[in-house]
């Protein structure tokens, strides 16, 4: 809910839904009807005026301890590739981070974990795209990296908020492909936020429509 005292304007409103394991749900709706939003709520990176999130059975709270347990099973991948990863370090550190802040594994398990999360990606050779910089890589090979960062930590959940929408035509396919691939060999729950219904077909298996913050 955004506003002032004598305007409120409800970003979303009464929205219910479940994810089931290993389910690639579709979150469809025009820009602005609050899809975004959504994604915020879940990850605990706004707080909702009413109503709650609840994973594996708990509400997830705003304490530290709640929002470190969303945050390393639900990773996020975000439309811009670019404005999403720290153009000033390599590829290897962008993937490592996850691995660092929840204090997963020494130096070496993580450059393994890297290099093996690099390869599922299809971003090869590992070891010379790991020591590259963001400015050195497509922005196709950009949105793998997301994609690698987000596998790192073996989540349950991957929100994908409009990942192939800044893509070129021409490798828009290839990239929910491979999606399509990891999701299916990790058993990982996607939920994919669009507001191309064509490219929601094409990937999803249950679709929610949003509108005006309502399904």
């Amino acid at each position: 809910m955004f506003g002032s005292k004598t305007s409120v304007v409800k970003a979303v409103e009464d929205v219910s839904f479940s994810l089931h394991n290993n389910e690639v749900l579709v979150i469809a709706g025009e820009s602005g009807s609050g899809k975004t939003t959504i994604a915020k709520l879940i990850l605990g990176a706004i707080t909702p005026d009413s109503g709650k999130v609840i994973f594996q059975g708990e509400e997830i709270k705003d304490d530290s301890k709640s929002l470190m347990k969303i945050r390393m099973h639900c990773q996020m991948v975000h439309q811009d590739p670019y404005d999403s990863i720290n153009p000033r370090m390599k590829v290897k550190d962008i993937v490592s981070e996850p691995l660092e802040i929840h204090n997963i594994g020494d130096g070496l398990e993580r450059e393994k974990i890297v290099l093996d999360a690099l390869r599922e990606v299809k971003l090869e050779p590992p070891v010379e795209i790991a020591n590259k910089y963001p400015h050195m890589l497509s922005g196709g090979q950009r949105q793998r990296v997301v994609l690698a960062r987000a596998l790192v930590l073996r989540p349950k959940i991957i929100i994908a908020d409009e990942p192939v929408s800044m893509l070129d035509v021409s490798i828009r396919a290839e990239v929910l492909d491979l999606m399509k691939n990891i999701q299916k060999k990790n058993n990982i729950s996607f939920i994919y936020i669009t507001h191309d219904l064509a490219t929601a077909r094409y990937f999803g298996q249950r679709i929610i429509i949003l509108y005006l913050g309502k399904i």
